[in-house]
């Protein structure tokens, strides 16, 4: 249950005075649905203003708060000519300026003859001193004042600065004083000050370093919220570590006949990796492992070997992909050395139903089956395996935390759980690592392969589409495979659609019957008629609109052509270009972009030409984009940060894991005071889903 000292926190916005219907539905759009949301949305610059007695050219271009007194109205009755008011200060006129101004709203605010209160940008036009739209306008005897610093907010449609303050303004009301989570010591060596003050000081800065992340109450807000994702994380791993699992201990004759089916050696990195990934299986807990390995660096060899040591022990084996695309690869990149070692292995996936899917179910619940591979379907309810000791699922950013649990569930209830393997070739940078899978223990393959050649990348303006075009004709006479990738529009399907179409017909004209087409809107199995056809040499260029659907292996494909480059992220582009140069012959990646390139774009094309190496690539799109779109949009998985930025508090993640893993060891119940404390703080950042595993396992 939610603490009740934070019930006021979580109340609707609409319960702040001032907030109706359509407020509530702006504020929600722009920072959450709660009162705490708006206090976690922090000010991002500061209006500085001087008072001042006289209207003085040494205040020009300033912002001023001045005494005045309206002597005059000037009423527009055409939309392009401004609402004029003169207004006296100090027996000097100023000219107070409204576009689209409502005559009786004005001449409420500023009658004539009565004195004001007003703020704005002093300005000169034609000699005269002008205010163009003044901030504030208040009558002398208002209880408020006009504040010479005031903190100006990320707004929305619908939603103003001044309305944003008064908002914000009476949710700090309700801040209460919460118990101190983090440890004293470290409280004392940042300097920090407790939560409230913290929170109140980030909502009113003095100066424009108050505003910076490393400013020392941001640093404490942003500690808090790495801390809860930390301590959550650190609590799931302690329930699965926890959990008994079986020891997997044989496997060594069947490894020997699955490493001997191999084209070739293992490398050191695989080695080195599966040796971690054996230990975790022989031990008697159960092991959750994430195996992180570029594009080509051979993750579904190591899958394989840990697959031949779950089956020579005596249980089964379960490798799920996001895609059925994906799933029917594996399974036909996996058989030719399974067969080989003489173990039996099958493909379930949604669309097999009926006399087919049952029969399947049968063999499996019957252990005549070793190694099922799939989508999600491998953990729908009425799959039951005999006695499944591993799972290996691929691009874990698809899955989440909860997929995860489900699938590893499905062992045999007096053997624990079932050993997790997760395999990604999204290289992830270390602080991510931390937040994403911080309750997985990290392999990393970090070599790739003999024999791989490298991917020439170029950047080519769109101008020189047609030149390229016309110049794949080349490529298509040695029998060679092409992909030509275009964006995904975010706002409309249909606009992705129609370019995609577009550049298929053009394509077409001029190699017909060699150009395909795959995109999002297709079913399944038209996708993977196309997708065959690709595979199979019957056409060679495919046209594809999302990523997604590229994820297939075409070892003859030598051309990777991306169009709109520059709308893609970094780690997008690289796996991308991953899909070339796989079968032995050099590969090419043709990043087209239309001008002019904003900074951020140049320097991930230029960073895309001067390095293959996936883990550089994913700190720089790291440090180019920011967390939140870094593991492709928010579906991701991805904790989301309000007041952390994993890229300029990277430290403060790295003490956060710390104290939480040694604070846990020695009160793994949060039974201490500052175990309660940390309890009200994983409430406060809604990760209480975490607390779950307190009372479990």
């Amino acid at each position: 249950m939610r603490p009740e000292i934070l019930f006021p926190l979580f109340k609707p916005t609409d319960s702040l005075k001032g907030v109706g219907a359509r407020l509530k539905i702006a504020l929600e759009k722009l920072a959450g649905e709660h009162v705490m949301d708006l206090l976690f949305h922090l000010p991002s610059g500061l209006t500085k203003r001087t008072r001042i007695e006289q209207l003085d050219e040494q205040f020009l271009d300033q912002q001023v708060i001045i005494t005045g007194t309206a002597r005059q109205h000037y009423p527009s009755r055409n939309r392009r000519v401004p609402y004029r008011i003169t207004v006296d200060v100090n027996d000097r006129p100023l000219t107070l300026t409204f576009f689209n101004g409502r005559e009786d709203y004005l001449k409420r605010q500023l009658p004539i003859g009565e004195p004001r209160l007003i703020s704005g940008k002093l300005e000169e036009y034609s000699g005269s001193y002008q205010m163009t739209h003044p901030d504030h306008i208040l009558a002398l005897g208002d209880a408020g004042s006009i504040d010479t610093e005031e903190a100006v907010y990320p707004l929305t449609a619908g939603v103003s600065n001044n309305v944003l303050l008064k908002i914000i303004s009476s949710a700090e009301k309700l801040i209460p004083q919460l118990p101190e989570w983090i440890d004293p010591n470290l409280v004392t060596r940042e300097g920090w000050k407790s939560w409230k003050e913290a929170l109140e000081a980030s909502h009113h800065p003095k100066t424009d370093a108050d505003l910076e992340p490393d400013d020392p109450e941001r640093q404490r807000l942003a500690y808090d919220e790495l801390l809860s994702n930390q301590i959550a994380l650190e609590l799931v791993r302690n329930s699965m570590k926890r959990k008994k699992g079986r020891s997997l201990t044989g496997g060594a004759d069947v490894i020997e006949r699955l490493e001997q089916a191999l084209p070739y050696t293992l490398t050191h990195a695989q080695n080195s990796a599966l040796s971690e990934i054996f230990a975790d299986m022989q031990s008697p807990y159960r092991m959750l492992r994430l195996v992180q390995g570029d594009v080509g660096s051979g993750k579904t060899a190591v899958a394989l070997m840990a697959i031949g040591k779950a089956v020579g022990s005596g249980a089964q084996a379960a490798f799920m992909a996001p895609t059925e695309i994906l799933a029917r690869q594996h399974l036909n990149s996996l058989k030719p050395f399974t067969d080989a070692a003489g173990l039996k292995i099958e493909l379930l996936t949604g669309r097999i139903k009926g006399k087919k899917r049952a029969e399947i179910l049968d063999r499996l619940s019957a252990g005549e089956i070793d190694i099922l591979v799939g989508t999600h379907a491998l953990f729908q309810e009425d799959v039951v395996y005999q006695d499944l000791g591993l799972a290996i699922i691929d691009e874990q950013h698809r899955f989440g935390v909860h997929q995860r649990l489900s699938l590893s569930a499905k062992g045999k209830p007096e053997h624990g759980g079932v050993d997790v393997l997760v395999m990604t070739a999204t290289p992830i940078p270390r602080t991510l690592a931390l937040t994403a899978y911080g309750d997985m223990d990290v392999s990393i393959i970090a070599e790739k392969p003999p024999g791989r050649k490298p991917v020439e990348t170029r950047a080519i303006p769109v101008e020189r589409l047609e030149d390229l075009a016309t110049g794949l004709q080349r490529k298509l006479e040695v029998n060679e495979r092409i992909y030509w990738v275009c964006p995904l529009v975010e706002e409309s399907e249909v606009s992705d659609l129609a370019a995609a179409e577009e550049r298929f017909r053009y394509l077409s004209h001029l190699y017909p019957e060699k150009v395909g087409l795959v995109h999002g809107r297709m079913k399944g199995d038209e996708k993977e008629a196309v997708m065959e056809a690709f595979k199979n040499g019957d056409i060679q260029i495919l046209v594809a609109t999302t990523v997604i659907e590229v994820g297939v292996d075409v070892p003859e494909a030598t051309v990777m052509i991306i169009e709109h480059s520059e709308r893609f992220g970094l780690a997008q582009l690289h796996q991308l270009r991953g899909r070339v140069g796989r079968g032995g012959l050099a590969g090419t990646c043709l990043l087209i972009y239309s001008g002019p390139l904003g900074e951020t774009q140049k320097a991930r094309l230029k960073i895309m030409r001067e390095t293959e190496d996936g883990f550089r690539i994913a700190e720089e799109d790291l440090r180019l984009r920011g967390a939140g779109e870094l593991l492709g949009t928010r579906q991701s998985g991805l904790p989301e940060f309000k007041l952390a930025d994993l890229q300029l508090h990277g430290r403060l993640l790295e003490i956060a894991r710390d104290d939480a893993r040694s604070f846990l060891q020695q009160d793994p119940k949060l039974s201490t005071s500052r175990g309660s404390a940390i309890r009200t703080l994983l409430y406060l950042f809604e990760r209480d889903s975490a607390i779950k595993y307190l009372q479990s396992g």
